[in-house]
């Protein structure tokens, strides 16, 4: 049996050198689905939507959605709408009542949108920065909306929302994750 000898140098040049077969490594041959190639459009439009600030006006818009419902519910709930000091018998008309209601309702709304904005625009910028995508980021972003908000009121009260909200951005991250 005369069997030629193999060289190590010709295997590797096979197996990652310069003639190496190039593979398709498309999911139709890997067992998937086949998947049609996207369009530029369609590319255009996911790198729109993964950006940063498409993320945080989509997190603003929802914080204003959400908080001026949270308001106006929180309004429809308090015995004290309406309510005149000066004259604690008289009954509130229903427009005191839903005047209350909405200035009450828009600040909410513009309170959440303001904190959704903010902690999905630092969520973003840390996680391109990172470059990975987990725990860690929810809580850091947590932490530096927290002190930007409390830092308003003085270092101890940025320091404590710091730490306010980084400890329920890591509670959050854990139920969900």
């Amino acid at each position: 049996m005369d069997s030629p000898t193999i060289q190590y140098s010709v295997v590797l040049e096979h197996l990652v050198g310069e003639k190496r077969p190039i593979k398709e490594l498309s999911p139709g041959v890997m067992g998937g689905l086949p998947v049609p190639p996207k369009s530029d459009e369609q590319k255009m439009l996911e790198r729109g939507m993964e950006s940063c600030a498409f993320k945080s006006v989509l997190a603003c818009v929802g914080g204003f959605v959400l908080g001026g419902a949270f308001g106006v519910f929180t309004a429809g709930i308090d015995t004290n709408v309406g309510f005149d000091p000066k004259d604690p018998l008289r009954t509130p008309t229903a427009r005191e009542v839903l005047k209350d209601m909405g200035q009450r309702g828009m600040s909410y709304a513009k309170n959440f949108a303001i904190v959704g904005a903010m902690f999905s625009c630092t969520e973003c910028i840390i996680e391109s920065h990172r470059g990975k995508s987990d725990w860690k980021n929810a809580v850091y972003s947590g932490c530096v909306t927290g002190g930007a908000i409390g830092f308003r009121a003085g270092l101890k009260a940025g320091v404590l929302g710091c730490g306010g909200f980084a400890a329920f951005s890591a509670a959050i991250e854990y139920y969900l994750r």
